[in-house]
């Protein structure tokens, strides 16, 4: 079959590997249909690179048709259409019996080097599809086909008639803007402020406004992505328009801050010459551009929710800050199929959130390589792109 696979640092390719097969009783193999390139993508191709290995296969947002299962998987059968969670979990831990599937024990990688990365010493989360050596280096979901560990499980059956893309995004784009946005805790009719207008703050958006939020606030710099979200109604700033994104939110709020920020960036956040210095030097793994940002606007009592990725610590942390300012901050992977009894019902409905309009590009499997540099480069108005193998 072809599969995107990963070279090296910015050289992703379409290969031919070995097909997938059942391997344990709890599998299933499915023939994608559609597989979308996330933003935590660009991570493995551009900063986490020493984590993966030449000829892992990468992504991580796949749906597609069951071929065959495992003798102990039941809910799903060939011919039925799934939607794969990119987090991989076994639904009866004792973490999954809390709904935390995210970090389910079952599936964690026990590996010298998992534990290692962890600065408490804790290791890391579930596994994921196509995500690195740290998180069970488990071939991804951006190929023909795909093997589905714990299926018994994983996989959200939904239904036939409407395009891949009214139900792809159940794969983590909308699981995850909807965790954000929960955690949030956003009061009825109150303000939240998004940083990072890219497919999850979209969607935090959109979720928002949905479930009562007065005022959106969103922050970015790419006219494309500004202009999507204004179509909903969100009240843009554009970050290099202005000297100080958080003096105008003061302004707009009555010199609070809002009620709730979400950053929907992490890692990838530009903006900071000093930030993109310390990543560059390796004192710093992230660009906290976002992070600092949303925090200096944030009210006192307020709620910060981070749902992008950070992968390591971040210098001169404002701990007293948020201290003194009695900040709650809540964040981490999404608990994928915890959400999904909430999000199902409006895509088989009127698709209220407005799912499609948020793919901006559909190409081949074979043309992955050049999805990825115009979404990294921001190019051609590029905010989603779905391939179809």
């Amino acid at each position: 079959m072809k599969a995107v696979v990963w070279h090296g640092k910015e050289d992703v390719r379409v290969d031919n590997v070995p097909d997938p097969i059942i391997q344990e009783s709890t599998d299933a193999v499915i023939r994608v249909t559609s597989t979308a390139i996330c933003g935590s993508d660009l991570h493995l191709y551009s900063n986490l690179w020493p984590l993966m290995r030449e000829g892992d296969i990468i992504g991580h947002e796949p749906m597609g048709i069951v071929e065959e299962v495992g003798s102990d998987v039941t809910h799903i059968a060939p011919g039925d259409r799934v939607v794969i969670p990119f987090n991989i979990s076994c639904g009866h831990c004792f973490f999954c019996d809390q709904d935390l599937y995210s970090q389910c024990e079952n599936t964690r990688d026990k590996g010298k080097l998992a534990q290692s990365v962890n600065l408490l010493g804790r290791g890391r989360g579930a596994s994921l599809f196509g995500y690195t050596h740290v998180y069970g280096a488990v071939p991804g979901g951006q190929a023909e086909y795909l093997r589905v560990p714990q299926a018994h499980f994983g996989p959200i059956k939904v239904p036939e008639g409407p395009p891949d893309e009214r139900f792809l995004y159940l794969s983590d784009v909308l699981p995850t803007s909807w965790q954000a946005v929960a955690y949030a805790d956003i009061p009825e009719g109150g303000t939240v402020g998004i940083w990072g207008l890219g497919p999850i703050g979209q969607m935090c958006a959109r979720i928002a406004m949905h479930l009562g939020a007065g005022r959106v606030i969103g922050v970015d710099n790419v006219p494309e992505r500004l202009a999507l979200a204004s179509k909903y109604g969100v009240q843009t700033i554009d970050f290099s328009a202005v000297e100080s994104v958080r003096d105008v939110i003061l302004e707009l709020t009555a010199n609070r801050g809002v009620d709730s920020a979400i950053d929907a960036v992490g890692m990838e956040a530009s903006g900071s010459l000093v930030g993109s210095i310390l990543q560059t030097t390796k004192l710093q793994l992230d660009r906290a551009t976002a992070l600092r940002d949303s925090m200096s606007a944030v009210r006192r009592g307020g709620t910060l929710s981070l749902t992008g990725v950070y992968a390591g610590p971040i210098q001169a942390f404002p701990l007293g800050d948020l201290f003194d300012m009695q900040i709650q901050l809540r964040m981490g992977q999404a608990n994928v199929r915890h959400w999904v009894d909430d999000i199902m019902p409006l895509l088989t409905d009127e698709d209220p959130l407005g799912t499609g309009d948020l793919k901006t590009h559909e190409m081949p499997l074979e043309d992955a390589p050049l999805g990825y540099e115009i979404f990294q480069r921001k190019q051609d108005g590029a905010i989603k792109c779905v391939l179809k193998p």
